[in-house]
């Protein structure tokens, strides 16, 4: 029977005996008798890259025993690419793309979709969902877990495509400190460090800091600036019960990024249609914009009063507890404030000024927005755990049986260039290629307005892996979740005519019972190889993303929940002493109840449906003592069912796909070490993302976002046992390619251009 043990750490006494012991063992090393010896050239390097479990109690059994789609990015491999952002991270798992936003407005934070579904409101802390449209830094993480397919029966509602896990960085009974400086090409500097500290045997603190400031690659006036710091201290580490208190504060003061027009790009298709003008007229102008140069990707249309703040406080405090040798319990409690103010300059359609010379580009100009956002999230969780090991007869079981309890807040206020009761500011538009930055620009003011929602949630969650023998093993489990959401907000509406204010209150509310549940089997050919098959329920309830309900659509206090279904067929290999793992899976992702309009009385029905059919492989750890790799490879196709739409005229529109889902991607890490010297390359490849995915057959501006392949690569060089230095190179090729595309096609981001960092790190 597999035991719980305790997480004993060899004291700091031991430690010092160990290394007094060194000294005097290469000393009688050199009493041996004196045999002449070739050179040698010493090749070291670290299994870096493999993880054998998740850090989640949730999880019993190894990665190769969980039958499941799992990649778990350790730092280590973060720290040779340079990685500071989970987006930066997120590059080493296939099947993830990233979102820019709604027509004009912007996106800003993390924005993920994974395997064809939204993904940035089902990322997680140590287990517990962590809201807010922030940019997340990577300093204070030992490792991210991707965790693919359905979460309601883990992670609880939301999450039909899976849910990205961060896990903290935790103090130890070792004593290791480090610092890194980074500098690039940017004019970009970076200062971290993680220092810990050994107090006893039973006690340790922990620090992690951070601070950067500077400019973004390829990009003018755009900053990243801010700092970070998160202590910590550990109780008991050398006892049946330990205890954790840490706790995350983090500043951010950056110049936001608004992109830039699409014009000029591969795709890009103008057609003006107003009736105003003759033919010849419409056909010239269209005839120059269509081609017309792209602009300089430099171009900031943004404002120089533009920015965004962030200011983020999270505090947990973790038990674990051995009861017994088979009994575990472990209970994590937190509170997490984020508050965000941002003023952000979007883009939108191209403006012609001087139509009787349409070829005259300095007539050029595209429309702007000022965009704002007031917003405070807040959570308050616990979350308890019991791990239990029994015996029934011949079967072994691995039980998990735990109760979480939630509330999450948050509350959002108007901002708007135009004062109630006043009429509208004009917005200035900006010239196509050479926008001012200080052009004046009306100011956002609060209007009154506000949009306020809560969800609490209790639930209860039950486990258990029946292990029949060495061969095979059952797994399963449910999630009960009861859930209540509140919705209060306040429109405040000015008449453009006369001026009259109208106000709207809207005061909605949701509760329901949710089940999900997963089974699973697994046949273990070897002891370090496993077959697996499994299926997966999961509930998303309105109001999930947002905490926004409405009276009609998807966020409707009275729609069902959208049920999302999973099965999946893989098997997992652990080869070379179990430093290296394999995997492949084949997947089938159904999720229904999404709104359509009923063809006959044209009223919204959930009767629409998305289906995700995929495979995905990976490789990751050690090939050789020297050689570092980790891959993998998803190939995926997105349909949707029963989803169409009418005009007033009657014509049917049909969605018949979902955006931003490439059929390939693909990445790849990998590094090889000799004496003191490591060199490593880095390649990601993304195929062709739809934007278009209707039957319409009109031209369309920027139907697609084109594939592309990016090439990467590092070298280092450690100096002795403190000291190294790193050297990344990104883009080897300066390949340009489009990283994000706005709904309307109107607005993107291009990827990092050819750029470089340096890195010097030091270990005391």
């Amino acid at each position: 029977m597999a035991k719980i043990k305790s997480r004993k750490h060899i004291g700091t006494t031991q430690l010092v005996a160990l290394a007094a012991s060194l000294p005097f063992a290469s000393h009688a090393a050199t009493k041996e008798e004196n045999v002449a010896k070739l050179p040698t050239i010493e090749v070291n390097a670290e299994n870096t890259y493999k993880a054998d479990k998740v850090s989640s109690p949730k999880y019993t059994q190894p990665l190769v025993d969980t039958p499941q789609t799992i990649s778990v990015i350790k730092k280590e491999i973060l720290k040779e690419q340079g990685a500071t952002s989970l987006t930066d991270a997120l590059r080493n798992t296939p099947g993830i793309t990233l979102q820019l936003g709604e027509n004009g407005n912007t996106s800003a934070g993390d924005s993920f979709q994974m395997r064809g579904f939204d993904t940035k409101n089902s990322i997680y802390v140590d287990g517990i969902r962590d809201i807010g449209a922030i940019s997340r830094d990577v300093y204070n993480l030992e490792q991210i877990e991707v965790v693919k397919g359905p979460s309601g029966a883990e992670a609880g509602r939301g999450g039909a495509g899976g849910y990205i896990n961060l896990s903290t960085k935790l103090p130890h009974a070792e004593n290791s400190s480090e610092v890194s400086a980074t500098y690039n090409t940017a004019e970009h500097g970076r200062l971290a460090a993680d220092i810990n500290q050994a107090i006893n045997e039973s006690t340790a603190v922990r620090l992690n800091v951070m601070g950067q400031q500077g400019g973004v690659e390829g990009r003018d006036y755009i900053e990243q600036n801010g700092w970070a710091i998160a202590p910590s201290i550990a109780f008991g580490l050398d006892s049946d019960t330990r205890f954790y208190l840490y706790s995350q504060h983090i500043k951010q003061n950056n110049i936001p990024d608004g992109g830039i027009p699409s014009i000029g790009m591969d795709g890009f298709y103008y057609n003006n249609t107003d009736t105003t003008l003759t033919q010849a007229n419409r056909d010239a102008i269209n005839t120059a914009v269509n081609a017309a140069n792209p602009v300089n990707r430099k171009n900031f249309y943004g404002n120089v009063n533009d920015h965004e703040d962030i200011t983020a406080n999270m505090v947990s405090a973790k038990i674990e507890s051995d009861l017994s040798e088979n009994i575990k319990f472990t209970n994590i409690s937190r509170f997490g404030k984020t508050e965000m103010e941002r003023v952000l300059t979007g883009i939108n359609a191209l403006v012609i000024s001087d139509l009787s010379k349409p070829k005259d580009q300095n007539s050029w100009s595209v429309n702007r927005t000022r965009q704002g956002l007031d917003q405070t999230n807040k959570i308050l969780a616990n979350q308890s755990t019991f791990n239990i090991n029994v015996k029934t007869g011949i079967i072994e079981h691995n039980l998990v049986a735990g109760l979480e309890l939630l509330q999450e807040e948050q509350s959002n206020k108007t901002l708007s260039t135009q004062t109630p009761g006043k009429k509208a500011p004009t917005i200035p538009a900006a010239n196509l290629y050479t926008p001012d930055r200080n052009s004046i620009l009306p100011e956002l003011v609060s209007t009154g307005a506000y949009a306020n929602g809560k969800t609490d949630t209790a639930a209860l969650y039950l486990f258990d892996t029946l292990k029949f023998g060495e061969r095979f093993q059952l797994n399963g489990g449910a999630r009960v979740d009861y859930y209540h959401t509140e919705y209060d907000a306040l429109a405040v509406n000015t008449d453009n005519t006369t001026l009259k204010i109208t106000e709207v209150p809207t005061n909605l509310k949701a509760h329901d019972t949710l089940v999900s549940w997963k089974l699973g089997s697994v046949f273990k050919p070897t002891p370090k190889s496993s077959i697996y098959a499994s299926y997966a329920k999961s509930l998303t309830p309105p109001g999930t993303a947002n905490f926004t309900l409405s009276t009609t659509g998807a966020n409707s206090s009275v729609a069902e929940p959208q049920e999302t279904h999973h099965y999946e067929v893989g098997t997992k290999w652990n080869l070379n002493d179990d430093k290296l793992i394999l995997t492949a899976a084949a997947y089938q992702t159904e999720n229904e109840n999404q709104f359509t309009q009923d063809p006959i009385t044209l009223v919204s029905v959930q009767e629409g449906k998305t289906k995700v059919k995929g495979i995905e492989l990976g490789a990751v750890g050690q090939i050789t003592r020297a050689w570092n790799v980790s891959a993998g490879v998803a190939h995926m196709k997105t349909e949707q069912k029963n989803q169409q739409s009418f005009s007033t005229t009657g014509v049917k529109t049909t969605t018949d796909s979902v955006r931003w889902s490439p059929d390939w991607t693909a990445t790849l890490w990998t590094t090889y070490s000799v004496a003191g010297f490591k060199a490593g390359i880095g390649a990601r490849y993304v195929d062709e993302q739809k934007r278009v995915i209707t039957d319409s057959t009109a031209l369309a501006n920027m139907p697609v976002v084109p594939s592309y392949v990016v090439f990467d690569a590092m070298a280092a060089y450690t100096f002795n046992k403190n000291a190294s230095m790193t050297l990344n190179v990104y883009n080897l090729a300066d390949k340009e390619y489009i990283s994000s595309l706005n709904n309307s096609g109107a607005r993107l981001t291009l990827g990092q251009p050819r750029s470089a960092s340096l890195s010097f790190n030091y270990k005391f």
